[in-house]
């Protein structure tokens, strides 16, 4: 692949950078949504990395799969996939920017952190 590959980690970090101000804007379900979109560009930019050519998935879990994730990630993957369209499209009368809470924003937060790491230690 003759594409600098590194733009997707670089929007991965700045994904994580923009969830935390977010966060501290209390804007849980943008900070949620910028989570997965970390979680979701670290782990495309490590299957470029392995595989050469770019996988078009949303699913983190089929990503971390891919990329030979241990268990640990793949259960984080898990638990933030169900991000990508809870808090962008509406469900009844629900707004998308009430399902997430601070909580659930902080854990999110917390373990896209965990996801970058782990791709950044894989090459």
């Amino acid at each position: 692949m003759k594409k600098n590959i590194n733009v997707w980690l670089e929007q991965a970090e700045r994904d994580l950078k923009s969830a935390k101000n977010s966060f501290e804007s209390k804007d849980y379900y943008v900070s949620a949504l910028l989570s997965q979109q970390s979680a979701e560009k670290s782990l495309k930019f490590l299957y470029l990395l392995r595989k050469k050519e770019l996988i078009r998935i949303h699913d983190l879990v089929k990503l971390a799969k891919e990329v030979g994730a241990p268990l640990e990630i793949i259960k984080i993957c898990a638990s933030i996939n169900p991000v990508y369209v809870e808090v962008r499209y509406p469900e009844g009368d629900e707004l998308p920017a009430d399902k997430i809470n601070k909580k659930e924003a902080e854990e999110i937060l917390h373990f896209t952190g965990d996801i970058l790491k782990w791709v950044k230690k894989q090459f």
